[in-house]
C-alpha cells in the first residue's frame, strides 16, 4: 500500500490534511494491525452512525469491506445518513476490543477530518449481506445491490477465475481467438435470438448459442489451440441456474485423444477451484453415461453423497408390476432408516415428484423391527420375487425402499433420481461436505424422436461416434456411444464437449442418419462442411460454464448471484426495463412490422 513517506502534508486550519491532491491512499477493508500508527485518507459509502455522547463511530465500506471511524470530536463530522459518500482522513489505531466479524475488525482510524463527497437518497431496502429486500427489487436498484460486499465478493472470485483459466491455458499454449457475435442461425440446439440486418433487408444474423462451428474452422485453419471466454446467447426458459445470455470459458484442440482432453480440462478445472477457492479438488472420477443413469437417475450425478439406486430389471418376471411387459425397467432405491421418517405427507411429495418425470409410483416398501417386509409393493411380488430383492438389498431393520417400473429406460432413472435427490435434501446429505467432480463419458450417439421419427444428435451433429460403435450406424443407430463428455461437480453440468468428425463421409452418413436432404445440409452448414474438405484436422474440445463455476466457488444456488447485471427468470432486466420497444423510425429502416398477438 502507498505510505506517507516523502509525502507532502498541508493544513486546513488547524487541522494536518493528509497527501493532499490524493483521493486516498488505502482501502478500508485492508487495514491490520500491521497499519497502526498510520495516516490514512479514506472513501467510502456510510454504513452505519452511532453517537455514544463524546464519542462518534461511523462505519465505512468501499470494494474491499468496511471499517469503523472513530471522532472524540463529533463537531469534526458533518451531518451525514446511511449511504452518503464520505472522505475521511486520520489514523490507524489498535481497537481495544476486536470485531471479528469484520477483516479490519483489529483497528479503527482515529478520524481528524470528514467531509462529504456526495450524498444520497434513503436506499430502498437494506444495503448489507443479510437484507430482506425481495430480488426484484434488488435487480431493479442493481447499482445499491452490487455494494453489499457478498456480492461484490463473489464478482471478484469470478475474475479470479477468468484469470485462472487464462493462466492456465496459456501456460499450455492456447491461443485466444474471438469469434462472430453475428452469425448465421443453425438448427440442433434452442431458439436463437435474431437481429435484422438494414442492409440485407428481410434477412437476419442470429447470436452465438456457443462458437461451436467457428473453433471448429480455427482447427481447420491449423491455429490448433484455441480458447476464448465467450459470449453465448440461448432463447429458452429460464431457472434458478440459466440465463439468457451467458458466459463459457470455450476450449478447441487439435492432434489430441479423448484422454488428453479430459486430463487437459481437469488440470483446469482443478487450478480454478485452487486459485479462487484455495481448495485442492481429489483427481476426477470417470462413469458411463449409463452408470451414470442407472445408479444415479441423473447424467449428472451429485457423489458428495452415497445413496445410489439398484438395476432390478430382472425382478420383472418374477412380478405384477401393472403396465409391466417383457424388457420393463426397474429401479430400486433403500434409504437406510428412513421408514421412521416417510410420513404419508412425504410419500405424497414423492409420489409427485414421480408424475412430473411421467410415472407413478413409486412403490414403497420397509422392514420393520423383527424382519418383516412391508409395504405397498409386496401384493405385486411373487415369493421368489420377494426373495431376489431381499438379496439384492439387503435391507435392514427400520430401511426404507422405493420401486418405479417403466418401459422406458432414460423415464425410469430419471423418476426416481429425481426422489433420490429430494430425499437427499431432506436429510442433509450434502451439508458440509468438500466438493466432488467427475467425467460423465460415452454419451449416446442419437436420441430418437417419435414425433418427427427421426434420430436427433444427443450433443450436436458434429459429435464423433465412438470407433468402435461405428457398424451399428448402419444396424442399430440406438446403440452408437459418442466421444461426448460432461463434468459434473456437485451435481451440476459445469460444462462439456465432444471430439469432433473431421471425416466428410462419416459426416454426411450422420446428417442422412438424422433425416437431413442434401439441400438441407447446404442451406443450413454449406459454408462450414466445405471446410472439411480440405484436410481437416482430429479435434475436440470442451467449454465450461463460467456462471456456474462462479456458482459452485461461491456457494450460492442462484445464477443472478455471480453476474453483475442479470436478468430476470422473464428474461427481462428490471433496472432498464429491456427489452424495450424500437421506434417506428428504427423499424421503418429495417422493414419490419410489429405484429401483436391476441
Amino acid at each position: 500500500m502507498p505510505t506517507l513517506e516523502g509525502k507532502k502534508k498541508a493544513k486546513k486550519g488547524n487541522i494536518t490534511m493528509i497527501n493532499e491532491g490524493k483521493m486516498r491512499n488505502a482501502l478500508c477493508g485492508d487495514l491490520r494491525l500491521k497499519d497502526e500508527g498510520r495516516e490514512v485518507r479514506l472513501a467510502g459509502w456510510l454504513v452505519t452512525k452511532r453517537n455514544l455522547g463524546g464519542i462518534l463511530f461511523l462505519d465505512i465500506r468501499d470494494r474491499s469491506g468496511i471499517c469503523q471511524i472513530r471522532f472524540d470530536d463529533p463537531s469534526l463530522c458533518p451531518e451525514v445518513h446511511n449511504e452518503y459518500l464520505l472522505s475521511i482522513e486520520g489514523t490507524v489505531e489498535k481497537k481495544p476490543v476486536a470485531n471479528k466479524k469484520l477483516e479490519s475488525g483489529e483497528v479503527e482510524v482515529k478520524a481528524i477530518s470528514c467531509s462529504v463527497i456526495s450524498k444520497s437518497e434513503q436506499p430502498p431496502f437494506i444495503i448489507a449481506d443479510e437484507t430482506d429486500a425481495l430480488e426484484e427489487t434488488r435487480l431493479k436498484y442493481r447499482y445499491l445491490d452490487l455494494r453489499r460486499p457478498i456480492l461484490a465478493k463473489r464478482l471478484r472470485t469470478r475474475a479470479k477465475i477468468c484469470r485462472a483459466a487464462r493462466e492456465y491455458l496459456e501456460e499450455n499454449a492456447f491461443l485466444e481467438v474471438e469469434t462472430p457475435c453475428l452469425n448465421l442461425a443453425t438448427p440442433e440446439g434452442a431458439r436463437d435470438y435474431l437481429v435484422p440486418s438494414r442492409t440485407k433487408q428481410g434477412r437476419f444474423y442470429a447470436l452465438p448459442q456457443s462458437p461451436q462451428l467457428f473453433k471448429q474452422l480455427l482447427m481447420v485453419g491449423g491455429i490448433e489451440r484455441y480458447y476464448q471466454i465467450a459470449r453465448c446467447f440461448r432463447d429458452e426458459d429460464l431457472r434458478a441456474d440459466r440465463q439468457p445470455e451467458f458466459t463459457q470459458i470455450d476450449v478447441e484442440c487439435s492432434f489430441l485423444s479423448q484422454d488428453e482432453i479430459l486430463e487437459l480440462g481437469e488440470g483446469l478445472v482443478r487450478k480454478i477451484f485452487l486459485d479462487a477457492e484455495g481448495i485442492e479438488l481429489p483427481a476426477f472420477e470417470r462413469m458411463a453415461y449409463w452408470d451414470a443413469m442407472d445408479f444415479y437417475g441423473s447424467d449428472k450425478p451429485d457423489l458428495r453423497y452415497e445413496l445410489k439406486m439398484s438395476v432390478l430389471d430382472d425382478i420383472v418376471p418374477l412380478s405384477s408390476f401393472p403396465g409391466a411387459k417383457d424388457g420393463s425397467f426397474v429401479r430400486a432405491l433403500k434409504v437406510d432408516g428412513y421408514a421412521e421418517k416417510a410420513s404419508r405427507k412425504k410419500l405424497d411429495a414423492l409420489q409427485l415428484e414421480a408424475r412430473k418425470n411421467g410415472l407413478e409410483g413409486p412403490l414403497f416398501l420397509f422392514k420393520e423391527e423383527g424382519g418383516e417386509l412391508l409395504g405397498s409393493g409386496l401384493k405385486f411380488l411373487s415369493e421368489e420375487g420377494k426373495a431376489l430383492l431381499v438379496k439384492r438389498l439387503a435391507p435392514k431393520d427400520g430401511d426404507a425402499i422405493f420401486l418405479l417400473l417403466s418401459n422406458n429406460r432414460r423415464k425410469a432413472d430419471f423418476a426416481l433420481g429425481s426422489i433420490r435427490i429430494m430425499i437427499a435434501r431432506e436429510l442433509g446429505l450434502t451439508n458440509g461436505k468438500p466438493h466432488k467432480a467427475l467425467w460423465v463419458v460415452d454419451f449416446p450417439m442419437f436420441t430418437y424422436d417419435e414425433e418427427e421419427g427421426r434420430y436427433v444428435a444427443e450433443h450436436h451433429p458434429f459429435t464423433r461416434p465412438r470407433d468402435e460403435d461405428l457398424g451399428y450406424l448402419d444396424s442399430d443407430p440406438s446403440k452408437v456411444l459418442a466421444y461426448a463428455y460432461d463434468v459434473v461437480i456437485d451435481g451440476y453440468e459445469a460444462g462439456g464437449g465432444t471430439l469432433r468428425i473431421y471425416d466428410p463421409i462419416l459426416q454426411d452418413k450422420i446428417f442422412r442418419l438424422m433425416g437431413l436432404s442434401e439441400e438441407e445440409v447446404r442451406s443450413r452448414f454449406g459454408w462450414f462442411v466445405d471446410a472439411f474438405k480440405y484436410a481437416a484436422p482430429p479435434h475436440g474440445g470442451f467449454a465450461l460454464g463460467l456462471d456456474r463455476l462462479s456458482m459452485l466457488v461461491t456457494h450460492t444456488e442462484n445464477i443472478r448471484d455471480v453476474i453483475a447485471f442479470p436478468k430476470n427468470l422473464l428474461a427481462v432486466d428490471p433496472m432498464s426495463g429491456a427489452p424495450g420497444d424500437a421506434s417506428e423510425k428504427a423499424l421503418e429502416d429495417l422493414s419490419i412490422a410489429v405484429v401483436k398477438k391476441d
